[in-house]
């Protein structure tokens, strides 16, 4: 068996299908296909089944899939001792970055890496569930969740929690509350919202305060952007919710806390667990902890 047969079984299992995988791995899907039809020859086993008009690997096919990855891994830590032994650790890093979380951690990021790291930036703001999907094709991604445990769909992946960010609710500076010390779910009952895409973190908290208000809020807009929101809100157009160290100073928006409810939100870097394991993204991942540990106010989460 050769690694790079299994690694295809991995991707089969993961992308569900072989024109997925063939874009992945930047060959056809005939190739793909003739390379899983001599690895069953060589195993014995029937590797895949038919699915509708594509295919899904069988049981002896996850369990190979399964295998990939722990080989992958092995080899990747092998590879890291060589480069260590040769005295330098260096090469490509793609990192999937959410805006709102690269905003705080990329800039310091890149200067730890310095030149010998060519750590390329992709900036992907999406679902909660749908960072697992951007592993896939980045070495690196960093994502939120409001939750202390993450989804299932991040079952699978390396996760290391990096630092808790709190939530605040940004308001006009000319609105009552921007003064205030903290507001409570119950004085925000009946303002229009600039509220975020549904089934985002941020929307999942948004429920969260009508439930503990007693009261369903108007949605106004819903933009993904928090730049976007910061001007919305400025304008006078509603209030929102943005996080705390992340949001630029002034503005026209004031950040007032909110009492009552855990609002913060944990950022966090995913990663498969072989790509996690190869020497320069094992390197990008430790130079992220010291740089979440760095950072003023937050509640850092590395050890």
């Amino acid at each position: 068996m050769e690694l790079r047969d299994l690694i295809l079984l991995r991707e089969l299992d993961e992308r569900g299908s072989l024109t997925a995988v063939a874009r992945a791995t930047r060959v056809t899907p005939s190739a793909v296909s003739q390379r899983i039809r001599s690895l069953e020859r060589t195993i014995g086993l029937p590797l895949t089944e038919p699915l509708g008009r594509g295919v899904r690997l069988t049981e002896a096919g996850r369990l190979l899939a399964a295998g990939a990855i722990e080989v992958a891994a092995v080899v990747a830590r092998v590879e890291g001792r060589l480069a260590a032994y040769r005295g330098g650790i260096g090469g490509r890093v793609d990192v999937a970055a959410l805006p709102s979380a690269g905003v705080v951690l990329l800039p310091s990021l890149i200067a730890a890496l310095g030149a010998d790291v060519d750590l390329r930036v992709h900036d992907h703001d999406v679902a909660e569930a749908d960072y697992a999907a951007l592993a896939r094709d980045h070495d690196l991604v960093i994502g939120h969740r409001m939750a202390a445990t993450p989804l299932p769909d991040w079952r699978g992946l390396r996760v290391i929690d990096l630092l808790r960010e709190p939530i605040d609710i940004a308001v006009p500076e000319a609105h009552p509350l921007a003064g205030s010390v903290s507001v409570r779910p119950a004085d925000i009952a009946g303002e229009r919202w600039i509220g975020v895409p549904e089934g985002y973190p941020f929307d999942d908290l948004r429920i969260a305060v009508e439930a503990a208000a007693g009261e369903r809020f108007a949605i106004g807009q819903r933009v993904r952007d928090n730049r976007l929101v910061e001007a919305l809100v400025a304008a006078g157009l509603g209030i929102g919710m943005l996080p705390r160290f992340s949001t630029r100073p002034g503005g026209g928006i004031a950040l007032v806390p909110l009492a009552g409810l855990p609002t913060g939100r944990i950022v966090s870097v995913l990663a498969r667990p072989d790509v996690a394991e190869r020497a320069v993204v094992a390197h990008a991942i430790d130079a992220l902890r010291r740089c979440a540990r760095t950072i003023g106010g937050v509640d850092a989460l590395a050890p």
